[in-house]
């Protein structure tokens, strides 16, 4: 929510010990400074922000002389991390609840094949002209004469009243120069749900292709970002307008397109996904990979969809080749490769089952084959699936989430019951070797699934005993005694 404040009642919100401490040190030293960028936007916004910006002009390496100054100044309280070949500086105050970097006034160069610029010192109008947008372009001052004043060159608080997301100068040479604001762009859009003006979109569509120039890695943080606002889809959508989801994930951007045949057309899976990815950002605290799983669960769905004389458009399977898609996606955005990759690609596999037991009776079996399935995200599963429930048909949507209700009490059950302990054999494959005196291999692998599909059946209790009664005739059958 935008609140305009005049340079008096800023001076009020900043009237803190650290920042008449930075002021009056900076007036010693013959320095201006000013707090810049997203805090003082976030004063406007009325949001939260713990990082602070300072930018500093009147000395070499101004930002570095006045964070060294204001350590000595401080002692112990402060920790204090300089760094030269930057020449920027970071302070750290006890009881303080915040960063402050200090950084000289800049103005900076490009060469079209890096997004690295040629750096040299600046008034604060080259730094203002510098930043990415408006928004982010604002300066209060912290020198005592000055304190308060905010410095606007590029009207950016009409933006934040009118929710606009605008580039200072011409939007083609800032995307160009830097192609990583394009993602900031719609980053903050999604942030903030402003709207991109009209011509700073039509440079990200101009200068999409130059997003090519940029790691990985740069992109999946901003990407997270965006998966973890509230309403995400809102930056998916804008990704895909402007051309760039095709450039970094082909996959989500393929579900776009539809097909009609014999005059029967299917739903749009694009749009399908963003509901499906907001529905489970709507969950309390819902975590960054769940978001990614609800983001890539049907991916599959573009290389399956067949037509079927009888059964219309199907997708037979795509769950498990949008699980087989998962590792080439975190591959190249640099996502981990780790438990969270595997995590979602067990999402993205298993997010039919839950959906096909609510279909049909809820049976205890297929219960149980869920759980040893899911194991310890079955929960966040579950979360995915009925996120998933997006029929507009309220009666069959009705019944999706009654049965999905039946199975969450019958998963609750089985937790309370120790289901690892119920569901996990209690005879296991060294011993099978041992008793059978076979080499590990096929039939190993063969005798432990009889035992656990009896168990998750129900056929047998998961007691020694009786799945060495059922063993011992399998075995006989095989002529392995």
């Amino acid at each position: 929510m935008f609140q305009n404040y005049s340079d008096e009642e800023l001076s009020q919100i900043l009237d803190k010990d650290v920042f008449h401490l930075i002021g009056t040190t900076a007036d010693e030293l013959h320095l201006e400074c000013y707090v810049i960028g997203g805090y003082v936007r976030d004063i406007f916004l009325q949001r939260p922000s713990d990082d602070i910006d300072v930018v500093c002009i009147g000395a070499e390496r101004p930002g570095i002389l006045l964070a060294e100054t204001l350590k000595k100044k401080i002692g112990r309280k402060a920790n204090l991390s300089v760094f030269k070949n930057f020449g920027t500086a970071q302070l750290k105050v006890r009881g303080f609840d915040a960063e402050i970097e200090f950084v000289g006034a800049r103005r900076e160069s490009y060469q079209r094949n890096s997004r690295k610029p040629i750096i040299e010192d600046g008034t604060l109008e080259d730094d203002q002209n510098r930043r990415d947008f408006t928004i982010n372009a604002l300066a209060i001052c912290l020198n005592k004469d000055r304190f308060g004043e905010l410095v606007d060159p590029f009207e950016g608080l009409y933006d934040m009243e009118d929710g606009i997301i605008r580039t200072p100068l011409d939007p083609d040479v800032t995307f160009s120069d830097d192609p990583l604001r394009m993602m900031r762009c719609v980053r903050f859009a999604t942030q903030l749900k402003f709207r991109i003006d009209d011509e700073t979109f039509d440079a990200l569509y101009r200068n999409r292709e130059r997003i090519k120039i940029i790691s990985g890695e740069r992109i999946m943080t901003e990407l997270n970002k965006i998966l973890m606002c509230n309403e995400p889809s809102i930056g998916i959508v804008e990704l895909e307008r402007c051309g760039l989801l095709e450039l970094i994930l082909p996959e989500v951007s393929a579900l776009q397109k539809t097909d009609v045949k014999n005059g029967r057309t299917h739903k749009n899976n694009f749009y399908h996904t963003l509901e499906v990815l907001d529905n489970v950002a709507k969950v309390t605290d819902s975590p960054l990979y769940l978001r990614w799983s609800a983001l890539l669960h049907d991916i599959g769905k573009a290389k399956t969809k067949k037509w079927d004389n009888n059964l219309g458009w199907t997708f037979h399977n795509h769950n498990l080749v949008g699980e087989r898609m998962v590792p080439d996606i975190f591959r190249r955005l640099k996502l981990p490769l780790d438990q969270q990759m595997k995590y979602v690609k067990k999402l993205v596999s298993l997010h039919m089952r839950p959906i096909n037991i609510a279909d049909d009776k809820v049976t205890d079996s297929a219960v149980r084959r869920l759980l040893s399935d899911a194991g310890d995200d079955i929960d966040d599963l579950m979360t995915l699936c009925e996120a998933d429930i997006t029929s507009k048909n309220s009666v069959r949507k009705k019944m999706f989430l009654e049965n999905f209700r039946i199975v969450r009490e019958k998963l609750a059950d089985l937790k309370e019951k120790d289901y690892k302990r119920l569901l996990q054999p209690c005879i296991d494959g060294d011993e099978i070797m041992q008793i059978f005196g076979l080499e590990p291999g096929r039939v190993v692998g063969e005798l432990k699934k009889i035992m656990k599909d009896a168990i998750l059946d129900g056929i047998v209790p998961n007691e020694r005993e009786a799945l060495m009664e059922m063993l011992t005739d399998e075995a006989k059958k095989r002529g392995l005694m």
